[in-house]
C-alpha cells in the first residue's frame, strides 16, 4: 500500500461545527432529562434496595456487561469508598469460576438496561440459588432480569442520545446517577463523615488534610528556634540563623511560650534605625504570638497562618510549652497546601 492510498493519509473530514455544537446541546438535554426522569420512578423499591445494603452482612457485588459494565466498576468503586463494602464482577468470568468470589452474605446489584444479555441471564438461576439477594438496575421492569430480582430499580430512559438511538448514551448516565443515588443515600444512614472518606483515600489531598497532624510534619527538639527573654540580640540572631525558620520563639525558663521574633520584625527595626546592639529578646519579641495544639491537624495550620497572614506557627502543649514548629514550607513538602 503507498503513503498515498494509507488510511492515514486520507484527507481530513470537513467539520460542520453548527451541527457538533447543536448535537452536544441536544446530548446535554437529553441526558438530562433521562436523570430527572428518575425522580419520579424511585420509591419503595429504592427505600428497600437501600436498607437490604445497609443491614448487609457481606458486599454488594456489582455486575454488568458492555458500557453497563463500566458504569458497575464506578458504581462499586463509589459504594467502597463511601463506607458500603463493594466489589465489581465481570457476569462473563462469573460463569468460569468468578461466582466462586460470592456469598449467599453478599448482595448482588445487576447492571442492564434489556435485562436480557445472555452472560447475565444465564448466571441468575445460580446467583438465586445462592441465596444472595438480588437487586436489578434496569430500563425494562419486564425482563428476565427484573423477573428474578428481589428488587427493581428502574433506570429506563425515553430515548438514547446517540442519534441512531443505539449507543448507550442517557441510558448509561441514568444508571450512574442512581448508583450515586444509592450511595449517597447509605452514606447518610450511616453516619458516614469526612474523616472516614479520608481513611479510605489517604493518598489524595483530602485525605492528607483531614489525617496529617501536627506531629507528623512540625519541626521538634533542638531544630525549633527559641532562646530566653534575656538573650541578648546577637544570639537571637544566631538563633534564627542556625534554624532556617525565619523565627524564633521567646520561652520562659519552663519552657512556656512568652514570644515571638520573626524576619519581618528585624526588617521593620531596621527601617525605623533601631539601635538593636544594647537590645535583648524581650525587648524586641511580640508578646502573645499565635500558637496552636499539638494534637491539631496540619491543615489547621495551614488556616491559621494564611488566616493571619503569617508563614510559620508554634505548636505549644496543653501547658502551652513549647513542643515545635511549623511554616509554610513544612506544609508544602507534605503536600497540605
Amino acid at each position: 500500500m503507498t503513503a498515498a492510498s494509507s488510511p492515514s493519509a486520507a484527507a481530513p473530514v470537513p467539520v460542520d461545527g453548527a451541527r457538533a455544537l447543536r448535537l452536544a446541546r441536544e446530548t446535554f438535554d437529553i441526558e438530562a432529562a433521562a436523570v430527572l426522569g428518575l425522580k419520579d420512578r424511585i420509591g419503595a423499591s429504592f427505600a428497600e434496595a437501600v436498607g437490604m445494603m445497609l443491614r448487609l452482612r457481606g458486599r454488594v457485588v456489582v455486575m454488568g456487561m458492555g458500557k453497563s459494565g463500566h458504569v458497575g466498576r464506578k458504581i462499586a468503586a463509589t459504594l467502597a469508598s463511601t463506607g458500603t463494602p463493594a466489589m465489581f464482577v465481570h457476569p462473563a468470568e462469573a460463569s468460569h469460576g468468578d461466582l466462586g468470589m460470592i456469598k449467599g452474605i453478599d448482595l448482588v446489584l445487576v447492571i442492564s438496561n434489556g435485562g436480557e444479555s445472555d452472560e447475565i441471564t444465564v448466571i441468575l438461576p445460580v446467583l438465586k440459588r445462592l441465596g444472595a439477594p438480588l437487586v436489578a438496575m434496569t430500563g425494562n421492569p419486564k425482563s428476565t432480569l427484573a423477573r428474578h430480582a428481589d428488587v427493581v430499580l428502574d433506570s429506563g430512559v425515553e430515548k438514547e442520545a446517540c442519534p441512531l438511538n443505539l449507543a448507550p448514551t442517557a441510558s448509561t448516565t441514568a444508571q450512574l446517577a442512581l448508583g450515586d443515588a444509592l450511595a449517597v443515600a447509605l452514606l447518610d444512614a450511616r453516619g458516614f463523615k469526612a474523616e472516614d472518606f479520608a481513611r479510605s483515600h489517604p493518598g489524595g489531598a483530602l485525605g492528607r488534610k483531614l489525617l496529617t497532624h501536627l506531629g507528623d510534619v512540625m519541626r521538634t527538639g533542638d531544630a525549633v528556634p527559641r532562646v530566653l527573654p534575656d538573650a541578648s540580640f546577637t544570639d537571637l540572631m544566631r538563633e534564627m540563623s542556625a534554624k532556617g525558620l525565619g523565627a524564633s520563639a521567646v520561652v520562659d525558663a519552663d519552657g512556656r511560650v512568652v514570644g515571638i521574633f520573626t524576619d519581618g520584625d528585624l526588617r521593620r527595626l531596621i527601617e525605623k534605625g533601631a539601635d538593636l546592639r544594647p537590645m535583648r529578646a524581650r525587648d524586641v519579641m511580640h508578646p502573645g504570638p499565635r500558637t496552636i495544639r499539638d494534637d491539631a491537624l496540619a491543615a489547621e495550620a495551614a488556616s491559621l497562618m494564611e488566616q493571619h497572614r503569617i508563614t510559620s506557627v508554634l505548636v505549644v502543649d496543653a501547658e502551652g510549652r513549647l513542643v515545635g514548629a511549623v511554616n509554610s514550607n513544612d506544609l508544602m513538602r507534605a503536600k497540605v497546601i
